[in-house]
Order: structure tokens, then C-alpha cells, then sequence
């Protein structure tokens, strides 16, 4: 079942200051910054274009991960590379068939690698960096290098100010609906345990990121 912001914004607190869709020079400094970072950068109007933008990054015959993003599912990519007329390989799809539990967790920690990787992010500084948290660390852990390519999709509002603003964001709009989230779906409250603060993309064409101008995910 897709989970959306509108499911939990009413149980969570959070600080809408820092869940703003920013003004058109706002959005044009952060791309510049990003880019200046090492990082690609896509910037489309709405969540259907974002879909055509991340399939437009992928070849044919690759491997392809995500890690759980509530963004991925708002622009329809999960159900495309569940359901969907694609011409990649789905580690999802080969992860989740398994049943016993270490054999599946071992698929997890391998799928890592992926020739490509997707998912969200939890807040852009408009200075060019990008910070994202998990309770596992099973999104976060291939974006610095494992998988060969990282395809990362976020509504602009996610773009803050500064680097610390990004971290408060983190833990004051992010967390509390992902916290919501998790014990609804996992009977778990979420926790920032591992935390990424992905300042800059040292291999060329590494990384891209699909900026919407929507607001979208946590």
C-alpha cells in the first residue's frame, strides 16, 4: 500500500518553515551549488515528468535498488520497476521472493552494488549538500560508493537555507512522519541511526539528482 505525506502529517509535529517550496532564485542557486559539488542535477515541474526523467537515466540491462522512499512512490517509480514495462533487473523483485531471513538480509546487504540505485533524500541545503538519515542504513549505505550510479529524487521542498539547516530539518520534519510511518507499517518507532551528509560527488556522472518543483516526500 503507497504511504504519503497526507497519511501522517495530521499525527506529526513538525516545523513547516523548513517544508517550504522556495522562489525560483533560491531554486536556481541550490542547482548551481549541487553542481558545483560534483553532483548532476534534473529540474522538472511535477512528479510525472520526474518518472520520465529517472527512466531516461537508466539503461537497459542493468541491475536496479531502491531504498524505501515515500517520494519514489508519490512519482509512480516503485510500481513501474515492480509492475512496469522495464527493461532492467529487478533486485526488489528478487530480494523479496526470498524466504528465509539471513539468506534475504544477505540479498539486502549485496543489492547495495546495484548498477543503479534509487531513492530519496531528506533535505538539500541550498549551499550545495545533501543529508539524509535511516534505522538501518539500508538506503544511505550505497550512495557514497557502493552502487555504481545513484539516482536520488526529491521535491524542492526539501531546500533549506544552510547545512544546518538541513539537519534540522532532518530531525524536525523528516523524522517525525517517517517515525509515524515506520510504526504503522513496521509496529517500530524510526530512529536517525546512521546519518549521511553527502557534501560533494567526487566521479564524474555519479550521481544525479531529479529536483521537482512539488512538494513531495518527508
Amino acid at each position: 500500500m503507497s504511504q504519503q505525506k497526507a497519511d501522517y502529517v495530521d499525527d506529526a509535529e513538525i516545523d513547516d518553515s523548513l517544508d517550504q517550496l522556495p522562489d525560483d532564485e533560491t531554486l536556481d542557486e541550490t542547482v548551481a551549488n549541487l553542481e558545483a559539488n560534483g553532483f548532476d542535477v534534473v529540474v522538472v515541474d511535477s512528479a510525472a515528468e520526474a518518472l520520465t526523467a529517472v527512466e531516461a537515466q537508466i539503461p537497459a540491462g542493468v541491475s536496479v535498488m531502491n531504498g524505501h522512499s515515500t517520494t519514489l512512490e508519490e512519482i509512480g517509480f516503485e510500481e513501474l520497476l515492480s509492475e512496469g514495462d522495464h527493461e532492467w533487473e529487478s533486485l526488489p523483485d528478487e530480494i523479496w521472493s526470498i524466504d528465509d531471513d539471513a539468506e534475504r538480509q544477505d540479498a539486502r546487504r549485496q543489492s547495495q552494488t546495484a548498477d543503479y540505485f534509487l531513492g530519496g533524500i531528506n533535505a538539500i541545503a541550498q549551499t550545495g549538500e545533501l543529508v539524509a538519515a535511516d534505522l538501518s542504513g539500508s538506503r544511505i549505505g550505497a550512495y557514497p560508493f557502493a552502487a555504481g550510479n545513484v539516482v536520488i529524487v526529491s521535491g524542492a521542498n526539501k531546500i533549506v537555507p544552510t547545512l544546518d539547516d538541513a539537519f534540522d530539518r532532518l530531525e524536525s520534519v523528516a523524522y517525525p512522519l517517517e517515525n509515524e510511518r515506520a510504526q504503522e507499517a513496521y509496529g517500530v518507532e524510526s530512529a536517525v541511526a546512521k546519518q549521511l551528509v553527502y557534501r560533494r560527488e567526487t566521479e564524474d556522472g555519479r550521481t544525479t539528482i531529479v529536483l521537482v518543483r512539488e512538494q513531495l516526500g518527508y
